[in-house]
């Protein structure tokens, strides 16, 4: 149990959907092929009335959501996310038509949504942009360029497209566009990455979009982008907690009835310190990243810097955690289908996707000294 001031009902519905994740989504997903949309588990997601909490829930309880999924079944956790990405932005600022027409199809698992921002040359470094939006008519564009490393590409149905309407104002000259992907000129094409994480490239040759498919205000994607982002930023270290939970689980079950050197794992100094350590790390982002969603909740000026925070310490504890879980395992966990290689593959994208290690380094600065200029 978290040493948070989590409510009984809220434990134990996150105990109920660690339950319902190996139950009926850990079948689904193994069916799955990696680095695919699974449609089916997406559809489950959204018979359970899970997807429907993406639009319902608050910071927390999304971030109780997503660590519980993903101590039994990474792969319902990621569909979930993906689908709260994608279409947060058209819960937000989308048009009374955009969320009619949209939204209750990704409640109910029959459409997949996609978070195009990332390019070749622009991923961490979002503002930089250049997959441009030329004025085609009065009410309209053609967007021309490259997309990269987009979770659910090429399969998803819609994208929230991010490009550029006003050359050479960097984020204040993006445009936030919801674009169906049977628009003309649209292909995409998948990439095989280490994690089994759906994840393509998207090419775009004069897609024609209106001002119907603008998402918030041309030229204020960038807002957009960074309000989505805010709020899942501390999800994805729930993610990272998930994993790290489902790794000390493993290892504390290993080390007590694995028989080494006249006695049991656990026995060994060395271990237990390594598995403290675990535990204590693991908690500690827990705790970290459910301030940051009640910070969040609360409408807390200092979300920024504390979804940088939350998200920067999970994913590199949970990396820390899993890789020190293989150590104790040894070769076992190196087999193809092994928990432990699951979760090994599937740790170290966090690291990058939605503001690298780096640039939540740079948020948290940024913030820091902001905040000491305003107090002076």
């Amino acid at each position: 149990m978290p040493a948070f001031s989590l409510e009984p009902d809220q434990l134990a519905r996150c105990a109920r959907l660690r339950e319902l994740a190996a139950r009926r989504l850990r079948p689904l997903a193994d069916k799955g092929e990696p680095g695919r949309v699974n449609r089916p588990l997406v559809a489950e997601l959204g018979a359970l009335g899970l997807l429907s909490r993406l639009f319902t829930a608050g910071a927390l309880d999304l971030c109780l959501l997503r660590e519980s999924l993903a101590q039994a079944c990474t792969e319902a956790e990621t569909a979930l996310a993906l689908q709260g990405l994608g279409a947060h932005p058209v819960h937000a600022h989308g048009t009374t038509a955009q969320r009619e027409h949209w939204l209750p199809r990704v409640t109910d698992g029959t459409a997949v949504a996609a978070f195009a921002l990332s390019e070749p040359g622009a991923g961490s470094d979002a503002a930089a942009l250049t997959l441009t939006a030329e004025p085609d008519g009065p009410h309209g564009w053609r967007l021309t360029g490259e997309k990269c490393w987009i979770s659910n590409a090429p399969d998803a149905d819609f994208y929230t497209l991010f490009a550029r309407t006003t050359p050479g104002a960097r984020a204040r000259g993006v445009t936030a566009f919801l674009l169906p992907a049977d628009r003309p000129g649209l292909t995409g094409s998948h990439l095989d990455l280490l994690s089994p994480h759906p994840v393509g490239a998207l090419r775009l040759d004069a897609v024609p979009v209106t001002a119907a498919d603008v998402l918030g205000e041309p030229d204020r994607g960038f807002r957009v982008a960074m309000d989505t982002l805010n709020l899942f930023r501390p999800s994805v270290g729930a993610f990272a907690v998930g994993m790290a939970q489902a790794a000390l689980d493993a290892t504390l079950a290993h080390t007590a009835e694995r028989d080494a050197f006249g006695g049991k794992l656990m026995d060994l100094q060395t271990v237990a310190h390594q598995v403290a350590e675990m535990s204590l790390r693991t908690e500690a982002a827990r705790l970290m990243v459910y301030a940051a969603a009640t910070a969040y909740d609360a409408g807390d000026p200092q979300v920024p810097r504390r979804a940088a925070m939350a998200k920067l310490l999970a994913t590199e504890t949970a990396q820390y955690v899993v890789d020190t879980a293989v150590q104790l395992h040894g070769a076992r966990a190196l087999r193809r289908g092994h928990l432990l290689e699951h979760l090994y593959r599937e740790v170290r994208a966090p690291r990058i996707y939605e503001g690298a290690s780096e640039v939540q380094r740079g948020i948290i600065a940024k913030e820091l000294y902001a905040a000491r200029e305003e107090a002076r």
